[in-house]
């Protein structure tokens, strides 16, 4: 069984008794429909599934409707299964090949009698469409792959050990040496299958990597196929930037260079093609800052930035099946530095974290900058090898006054350690690096003399 937090994110929701509807958003083939349904199952007595890509009939459902009336009249003509008031959840799949179906929801929700939760895959999405969404009427949750915890529970690692491993990262102590070894084990697998469900849900039915990789050529195709289809005029350049991504992650500082794509050709007019990929949700632009310092937003170079593809198995299935033995060994001659890097992207984003790199000639470059949201910056290498302790960008910068810098994290293959202000993680332990939830800030106003 696939472990998803998703799945108590849907329980948590609907229990509130929230009266919004919700759309889930993310890459094609990341679970999010099995995930509805699964959430349909436990929660409630009806269930009505309309699938836009598959029925794209069902359109006329929503088209030249006036209010929530006209729209259930037509939705209980067109469903086999009943619709009964106060009992059905309705699910409006793939909802970004009917647009009207987010401008309705408002009236839908208005109404009252039935639970809507809409998906869509962002392969596609016009942002124009979502900008209108209907505040007030509709939250939006954004899904990613399965992250190295869902990984780990999926494959049967306990809750015991998850929460013992929680302890060792927030106090700081090193894990017990066996445990330690096993999820590094853990890890390198996670390299090989990533997180796509299918991959995943492949390995633990047959153990055959070989199967697992021929999941993964499919999703690949399947990209390309969507990116032929929704963007005509301009699937070559991003055929071409898609295909690029691994070997340009291949390169001495990773960063994505244009020339890679056309001699002559400027940034501004592939700007587009990237913003796509990462509106997709396949590609994730990690930006240069000119200095480490909050907010990174403002010190952001849009221009220069690392391309991180949205799952590592599909990054590590494009590397051939040679290198597959390699890294479930954990052969120290092979540099996984490029995996290693894409695997904490992921990890970030799927976190809430913005993906952010500090580069410069005089101090060198760290590999990310995050804020860790106490308004605080946070310089993090990512070391697969067994030098990991030689890092001189992050020396630097952590000697500098001005960046004020109170301490650094390097996540590696060794146990947990510090050394003045950097503490050394094993990587696996990216899956512990959060965003703190929100307090309650209760400011009441003095209103004295101004009555």
């Amino acid at each position: 069984m696939i472990y998803r937090k998703i799945d108590s994110f849907l329980d948590a929701y609907y229990e509130k008794l929230n009266k919004k509807a919700l759309l889930i958003t993310g890459a094609r083939q990341i679970g999010k429909t099995y995930s509805v349904r699964e959430f349909a199952k436990r929660k409630f007595k009806h269930f009505v599934e309309i699938n836009f890509i598959e029925s794209p009939e069902a359109k006329k459902i929503f088209e030249g409707a006036s209010n929530a009336e006209d729209v259930l009249l037509r939705l209980s003509s067109f469903v086999r299964n009943p619709v009964v008031p106060g009992s059905t959840l309705i699910f409006l799949d793939e909802v970004q090949e009917c647009p009207e179906a987010v401008t309705l929801i408002k009236f839908l929700v208005q109404e009252g009698s039935y639970k809507y939760v809409l998906s869509g895959s962002l392969l596609g999405v016009e942002l124009k469409d979502l900008r209108s969404e209907p505040v007030g009427y509709m939250d939006v949750k954004k899904m990613y792959p399965i992250d190295i915890e869902e990984f780990a529970l999926s494959l049967g690692v306990s809750e015991d050990v998850i929460e013992n491993l929680r302890q060792c990262y927030n106090h700081r102590e090193p894990v017990d040496d066996f445990v330690h070894s096993r999820m590094m084990a853990m890890f390198r697998l996670y390299l090989v299958i990533g997180g796509m469900p299918a991959a995943v849900s492949t390995y633990l039915k047959t153990n055959n990597i070989k199967e697992v990789a021929a999941e993964h050529q499919a999703i690949l195709n399947l990209y390309k196929r969507d990116i032929a289809k929704y963007d005509p005029q301009n699937k070559l350049y991003l055929n071409e930037i898609f295909d690029l991504i691994p070997s340009e992650l291949n390169a001495k500082n990773k960063r994505f260079i244009m020339k890679s794509l056309n001699q002559n050709m400027k940034f501004s007019r592939y700007e587009n093609s990237f913003l796509w990929l990462k509106d997709a949700g396949v590609a994730l632009p990690t930006y240069n800052v000119e200095e480490p310092r909050t907010p990174l937003l403002l010190a952001k170079q849009r221009n220069l930035f690392k391309l991180f593809l949205c799952d590592t198995g599909l990054l590590t299935s494009q590397f051939g099946s040679g290198v597959y033995l390699q890294m479930l060994q954990g052969d120290n001659a092979i540099n996984f530095g490029s995996v290693y890097e894409n695997v904490a992207a992921q990890e970030f984003v799927a976190h809430g974290y913005n993906l952010y790199y500090f580069n410069s000639k005089k101090q060198g470059e760290l590999d990310f900058v995050i804020e860790d949201g106490n308004g605080k910056v946070l310089p993090i290498e990512i070391k697969s090898g067994k030098d990991y302790d030689r890092h001189n960008a992050l020396s630097n910068v952590m000697k500098t006054k001005e960046y004020a810098l109170s301490e650094a994290f390097v996540f590696c293959n060794d146990n947990i350690k510090i050394v003045n202000k950097t503490i050394y993680y094993p990587i696996y332990m990216l899956m512990f690096l959060q965003i703190p939830e929100l307090e309650d800030v209760v400011f009441p106003f003095d209103m004295t003399g101004l009555k």
